[in-house]
This record gives C-alpha cells, sequence and structure tokens, in this order.
C-alpha cells in the first residue's frame, strides 16, 4: 500500500505572521492583564514576553493584585487632633525587658581517636 494523494494535500508553506496582527494580539493580552486588576502604566511597560506569560497565569496576576491593593488601599488612620482633658492619658507602656542571655556552655575537650584494635587471638584447639 502506497501514500497517496491524501496526506499530502495540506499547503507546503505555514501561513505568515503579520505585524499588524502581532500589535492587535499585545493590545488585546494588555485590556485582559487591565481587566485583571493591574494598573496601565505598569501593564504599558511590559516587555511581549513578560506580558504572554502574566496573561497565561491569571490566578497569579489576581493574587499579586490583592497583595499589593490592601497596602494602598488603607487610608491612613486620622489621630484625633482635640484631646478630651476630662479623660486621662494612658501612661505608655514600658517594653517588655529581654530575659539575660545564658551563658554558652565551653565545649568539651576533644577525644582522642579511637585505637585501632587488635585481631582476635585463635582460640587453641
Amino acid at each position: 500500500m502506497g501514500t497517496g494523494r491524501t496526506l499530502n494535500k495540506n499547503p507546503r508553506t505555514r501561513p505568515i505572521k503579520s505585524q499588524g496582527e502581532k500589535s492587535r494580539r499585545y493590545k488585546v493580552q494588555r485590556a485582559r492583564l487591565v481587566k485583571l486588576g493591574m494598573d496601565e502604566t505598569v501593564v504599558a511597560k511590559l516587555q511581549p514576553n513578560e506580558l504572554r506569560t502574566l496573561v497565561q497565569q491569571p490566578t497569579k496576576v489576581k493574587k499579586m493584585v490583592t497583595a499589593l491593593a490592601p497596602e494602598a488601599a488603607k487610608p491612613a488612620k486620622a489621630k484625633p487632633e482635640v484631646v478630651d482633658a476630662a479623660v486621662p492619658a494612658k501612661p505608655a507602656a514600658k517594653p517588655a525587658a529581654k530575659p539575660a542571655a545564658k551563658p554558652r556552655k565551653t565545649p568539651a575537650a576533644k577525644k582522642e581517636p579511637a585505637k585501632a584494635k587488635k585481631p582476635a587471638a585463635k582460640k587453641a584447639e
């Protein structure tokens, strides 16, 4: 049984990737990262290979964004400017004193190397 035309019908040359398609893919990938919560300025500065790896792992991107978001989202605690005279201020707590360090034990004197065993005496029969 020979190899017929059925297996060789596919085109010999692969389609050429165009620059326009490439830039469209990058634009779509950047939009995906922004949708996941990344900052637009950060996404704009990413290299194409970094962009591709981040788009491939959306769960890691979400975790990274949520890890950074609480730091930026936390508002600074406002301290009250007016102190009520009727409420006495609490004295500042003293920092806990560290326990005194234990003295180090001196290393034991080194033992002499084990002596070679003498060959066992043969039993006399």
